[in-house]
């Protein structure tokens, strides 16, 4: 029996949920485990979908790659594990029954977390493992990383000759999670030699009905088709899917007339479910032609560029200054108010302004940017961390942000909850500084994280964090290139408290392009320096700094005057190599950023003065 054949003279019914079964069993363990530690478990779930009408039984092995068995402790039993849920799987198949080895995708929606050559060497191993228990296929699915399918699909294209099913996953109706439209994808793994291409999780019957009919039938490939039982709802702490077998058949149908010649079930679906489709199906054709439904194409709009250039770009041609000042702890602003009108009185390019610094909370930097913006002039810089947000608020954040005008951006990690007011607070991280440029860098583009245009496409001016205050510079650097690559366009750095650092920090970013504002924060007395020195994550300070401010003694005006010679020796060695200076004002004491501030543009004025008295 040869499936390619088969394939074009029937339609095929794949097997459903095997997680499902197992937790509604009580079983919430590694599932692929249960592979050497309960096969008998495993192979009654098989045995259950081939009763129920299924022609393709698919290995209890979704999860088993190095990456993902490793947080079990597992990583080592890949082979093990993999072989074993075939042989399972065969050993349950029955006559005229295929059986696929499954790989599933890697990648979260952290894409960071691995790079595609570290998912190339996992594959590699699932697949190597797969093969050598002889499967009829490969079945590769629930991937909403397309990058990622279109990156494993060549790599089994090329290591097998064995049909390979290939299913993506999206998060909004027929588009992909990097704004393609799933015809597209379709179209592209098609081209990579994949036999069946098509969907499965995350959508029910209904939602991957609609993202269908806008979407033609392969020419080549087959349409495979996967929904879940329903959209889950949840109850008592787990996730509920409403189990309706006679409804998952009658849509079974409508799949057929999308042109589905695969269709079998994912999360929520029971063997009720794929007895249900097999009965709707049974003895009807495939279906190779219909009429697609017209796209809907929405013509993006670009929200208004603004008038003055952003930071980096003023930071590239000129001296930029940016200076930082933290929203206020308590309410009450019109201190801040005061401050920053202060700081931009005395030259500052643009304050910038904290997402909760060192996790403590306080006034929402949003509502003090439009403040600044609507009465001050001033186009504040706002940091976004991704420590307070998760995926759906940093979308819903970046709306707004937009929506206001508010252009300029930082991205940071933040600091984790447990060094700041509320220890016991949980910090959020859905996504790293690295998917967070990313997923800004798509907004721009016009499209939100699940694929769906925005209607407009924003103008963020992305700037990131960089702490040279490490061991070895060069892997900071690293992380600097690797930011770039993601969406970067300038980099603030933690506060230096060295010259000499300040000198290693230019040679190792001068092969950089990217504009790089150089952090400097005055002390304000040897309590401070200690405290910085000591408790503060990143930033350490020389001996020398810390006896200069211990010499200064008690007087808080001495010790104050101290520490602004300290940042001005720093701004004058800054300056001579660094178009960009950022400076953090400490405890909402703007008098002596402001001071600095000043400093800098009587140093420009000098410099341009005795260069036109030369020429």
């Amino acid at each position: 029996m040869n499936f390619r054949e088969e394939l074009q003279n029937k339609i095929l019914i794949g097997e459903g949920a095997m997680g499902t079964l197992l937790y509604s069993h009580g079983i919430d363990v590694c599932y692929e485990e249960l592979n050497l530690l309960n096969p008998e478990q495993v192979e009654k779930i098989h045995t259950a979908y081939a009763a129920a009408g299924a022609d393709i039984l698919q290995s209890n092995t979704y999860g088993a790659n190095y990456f993902k068995l490793k947080r079990y402790g597992l990583e080592d039993e890949v082979a093990g594990i993999n072989r074993k849920g075939l042989q399972i799987a065969k050993k349950a198949a029955g006559d005229g029954q295929f059986v696929f080895g499954t790989i599933g995708a890697q990648r979260s929606f952290r894409k960071s977390d691995l790079s595609i050559e570290e998912i190339k060497r996992s594959f590699r191993e699932q697949l190597y493992s797969l093969l050598m228990e002889d499967p009829d296929g490969i079945l590769l699915e629930t991937y909403y990383d397309f990058e990622e399918l279109d990156s494993v699909l060549k790599l089994a294209r090329k290591e097998t000759s064995l049909p390979i099913i290939s299913n993506v996953s999206l998060h909004e109706i027929g588009y992909l999670q990097n704004g393609m439209q799933l015809g597209e994808a379709l179209l592209r793994l098609e081209s990579e030699g994949a036999d069946a291409v098509g969907v499965n999780c995350r959508l029910g019957p209904h939602h991957m009905l609609r993202s269908l009919e806008e979407t033609p039938i392969p020419e080549k490939a087959a349409l495979a088709v996967y929904p879940n039982a329903s959209l889950p709802d949840f109850e008592d702490g787990r996730l509920v899917y409403q189990a309706n077998p006679e409804y998952f058949g009658q849509q079974a149908l409508e799949l057929r007339k999308q042109g589905a010649r695969i269709i079998g079930g994912c999360c929520g679906t029971t063997p009720l479910h794929i007895e249900s489709v097999k009965k709707a199906l049974q003895g009807l054709p495939p279906v190779f032609e219909k009429e697609l439904k017209i796209r809907r194409v929405e013509v993006l709009e670009s929200t208004s560029a603004p008038n003055e250039p952003s930071l980096a770009q003023k930071a590239a041609a000129r001296r930029t200054l940016l200076v930082e000042l933290d929203p206020p702890k308590k309410l009450g602003v019109s201190r801040f108010i005061e401050g920053a009108e202060c700081l931009r009185d005395a030259g500052a390019d643009s304050v910038t302004l904290a997402d909760n610094s060192l996790a403590t909370p306080r006034v929402s930097n949003i509502s003090l940017g439009t403040m600044l913006k609507e009465r001050s002039g001033i186009n504040p810089l706002i940091h976004l961390t991704c420590r307070d947000h998760n995926l759906i608020g940093l979308q819903s954040h970046l709306m707004g942000l937009s929506t206001l005008g508010l252009n300029e951006v930082l991205v940071v990690t933040g600091d984790p909850s447990k060094i700041g007011d509320f220890p016991g607070a949980t910090s959020v991280y859905d996504v790293s500084s690295f998917d967070l440029i990313a997923l800004i860098k798509q907004f721009n583009e016009g499209l939100s994280y699940s694929g769906q245009p925005l209607g407009q496409k924003t103008n963020f001016k992305i700037s990131a964090a960089f702490n040279p205050n490490v061991r070895y510079l060069h892997k900071a650097v690293e992380r600097m290139e690797k930011k770039i690559s993601f969406g970067a366009q300038s980099f603030l750095t933690q506060p230096i408290y060295s010259e000499e650092q300040i000198e290693d920090v230019y040679q190792a970013v001068k092969h950089l392009d990217t504009p790089v504002f150089i952090g400097i924060m005055p002390l304000t007395s040897s309590r401070n320096a200690e405290f910085i020195h000591h408790e503060v994550p990143g930033i350490s300070l020389p001996d020398s700094v810390r006896r200069a401010m211990s010499s200064a003694g008690n007087d808080p005006v001495q010790a104050a005057r101290e520490g602004e010679a300290i940042a001005r020796s720093l701004v004058e060695k800054a300056m001579e190599r660094f178009n960009g200076i950022y400076l953090i004002t400490p405890f909402l004491r703007y008098d002596m950023t402001a001071g600095l501030t000043r400093h800098i543009r009587r140093l420009d004025t000098a410099r341009k003065t005795e260069v036109t008295v030369y020429e």
